[in-house]
């Protein structure tokens, strides 16, 4: 198991882009646009690879100097439920804390949102939509 910071527009972003197109958008019926993708340019994107294959990925967005957002959280279907995306959330858990950040957020899907409160983070938002299904918000203290 190895952690990857992924170089916007190279070829293991492209595959990261089209692991979360994969696992995130085509199961709503969406897909991304450019000027989605385009933001990607100033975010930190990070990559699990297992035997030089990608198998995970999530990027952190600065929103405040004290506060980064864990957005874009995709394990490859066919090997969810193995510790990957746990060991990638550490991953990115240190990064944040190594980069000066107190508090760490994301907006979580319903679905997930179990997997995230096994992992320390609590809800604080009340159930809203976005991509089309039920999300929250969550947040982490970073110590």
């Amino acid at each position: 198991m190895t952690f990857k910071f992924i170089e916007y527009g190279s070829n293991d972003y492209k595959e990261m882009v089209k692991l979360r197109e994969d696992v995130l958008r085509k199961p709503l019926g969406l897909s991304f646009s450019s000027e989605f993708l385009e933001v990607d340019q100033q975010d930190i994107l990070i990559a699990l690879f297992e035997e030089e294959q990608l198998v995970a990925c999530c990027i952190l967005t600065v929103d405040h100097p004290e506060m980064i957002r864990l957005r874009q959280m995709a394990v490859r279907n066919d090997i969810q439920s193995k510790g990957l995306g746990r060991a990638l959330i550490g991953f990115a858990e240190q990064v944040s804390r190594e980069k000066g950040f107190h508090k760490i957020y994301m907006h979580a899907r319903a679905v997930a949102k179990g997997f995230y409160e096994k992992l320390g983070y609590a809800v604080c938002s009340p159930e809203y939509e976005e991509v089309s299904i039920p999300h929250y918000t969550m947040e982490k203290q970073l110590l």
